[in-house]
């Protein structure tokens, strides 16, 4: 998958950056955000029962990143 801009809502302000599909041990369909200002790092994928995770980031991260990263990453598809 090519990378594409994508939005997670902070407690603040909206944080802008990439995402784009990366290669991760163990896990088909993990996908790596990098905001713009380098203040955020996630990467998220799906478990055996297709539910998305968190695997690694920046902390301290909000659990609504996961959720709305995957949002976008499906809408991609």
């Amino acid at each position: 998958m090519e990378q594409f801009e994508a939005t997670l809502a902070g407690t603040d302000s909206s944080i802008d950056g990439i995402a784009q599909g990366i290669t991760y041990p163990n896990f088909n369909n993990a996908y790596e955000f990098k905001s713009t200002d380098g203040t955020l790092h996630l990467i998220i994928a799906k478990d055996a029962e297709g539910e998305w995770i968190r695997l690694t980031g920046t902390e301290p991260f909000l659990s609504s990143w996961i959720d709305e990263l995957a949002e976008q990453v499906e809408s991609k598809l």
